[in-house]
């Protein structure tokens, strides 16, 4: 379905929900709809990274299909959410790729720059390539050629990820920091870091056999603090380095080793089980067009962890060398494909729950 139709039928399904108003419990997209009349392009963007598509507002639906009025709120504002990401993604051309074939695209992407540290070091010391060295990772790879590769793909991730929830945030109407102080900022942490609204109103997700759990919950939570964790052993790692003077690699006991262990297990768990999730959700629940950019973003964080570990477990063996250069390459991938897939859907949520806080307060500043 083209963004058009699908905002098109977003509007419709709104419109008809605004006038029930069942399933207002459920989470933070029934009352922010109630608080409109009529619905914009930009808000129904809003509305649609609102939507943790629990699926219970389907479930408790008495006009969802078979119903003449086919109302179908959690695939249609996944599909809508979906959209929302080529369309403010920065620059737009790459989203093009990565919508598409997004997997594919990114495993070319890695295998790439696998190929190439290789030839690097095989053109520079190719007795490296097969040689034990104890786990020296700057042997194989100079720190420098090795921050000048990762620094550039990095900072061209978090530019374009600003620049992208810039404009998102733009379209949906709100203004910075007029209507969003402190409270609502801090009030969004909460609900992202809780994941608040996956509950289907305390009852958990949804599934295709009508039986809500929280599986999806706790595989999205190690997911994500999987992934801070594995951010936070590489900050660690990099004030070590230019702080303390103390190369990689690390022992066992250390900090950014610990970190990364506990944080890279949450990555091979989560993904794995958001992956088996999605596969035994009801269909009527999903977009299923799009699901190439989800099974990416798993994907290349599940790779990314695998790649990881196995590093740190062969780091004193000959088969270093080889490991590194494919990790770093996963690595390189899944920054590259960052801004331009299922990742960006984290920032666009905190921004719609910013917003949903603000509109909150202020609604009931003026109620009283």
């Amino acid at each position: 379905m083209h963004a058009t139709e699908t905002l098109k039928e977003a509007g419709r399904l709104m419109t008809v929900c605004n006038s029930c108003r069942y399933c207002e419990g459920l989470c933070a997209v029934f009352p922010a709809m109630e608080l409109r009349r009529s619905f914009t392009d930009g808000d129904l963007d809003y509305l649609s990274n609102l939507c943790h598509s629990c699926g219970a507002c389907y479930v408790d639906c008495q006009f969802s299909p078979p119903h003449e009025f086919d109302v179908n709120v959690p695939q249609t504002l996944a599909l809508a959410r979906a959209q929302s990401y080529a369309r403010y993604t920065w620059p737009g051309i790459f989203s093009v790729f990565f919508e598409r074939n997004g997997l594919l695209v990114s495993l070319l992407a890695a295998a790439s720059v696998a190929v190439f540290i290789l030839a690097f070091v095989a053109v520079h010391e190719p007795a490296a390539i097969f040689s034990s060295h104890a786990g020296g990772f700057y042997a194989v790879m100079p720190h420098n050629a090795m921050a000048l590769l990762f620094g550039f793909v990095g900072l061209f991730a978090l530019l374009a990820i600003a620049m992208s929830v810039r404009n998102f945030w733009r379209e949906i109407g709100a203004t910075w920091p007029v209507q969003s102080g402190p409270a609502a900022l801090w009030q969004a942490v909460k609900d992202a870091g809780s994941l608040r609204y996956l509950d289907g109103g305390g009852v958990g997700c949804f599934n295709e056999d009508d039986e809500p759990t929280d599986r999806r919950r706790l595989y999205h939570h190690l997911t994500f603090y999987g992934f801070l964790l594995c951010f936070a052993a590489t900050s660690v790692a990099t004030l070590y380095h230019y702080l303390l003077g103390r190369e990689a690699p690390y022992p066992v006991y250390d900090l950014p080793v610990l970190l990364g262990i506990v944080g890279g297990i949450g990555l091979l768990i989560g993904p794995a089980g958001l992956l088996l999730a999605r596969g035994r959700r009801d269909p009527m629940l999903k977009d299923a067009s799009h699901a190439g950019m989800d099974t990416a973003f798993l994907v290349m964080l599940f790779l990314t962890s695998l790649t990881g570990l196995a590093l740190l477990a062969l780091r004193e063996t000959a088969a270093m060398p080889i490991t590194l250069a494919v990790h770093l390459g996963v690595v390189f991938a899944l920054f590259l494909s960052m801004p331009y897939g299922k990742f960006m859907h984290g920032f666009y949520r905190y921004a719609a729950l910013v917003r949903y806080a603000a509109e909150r307060r202020a609604h009931l500043d003026a109620g009283k």
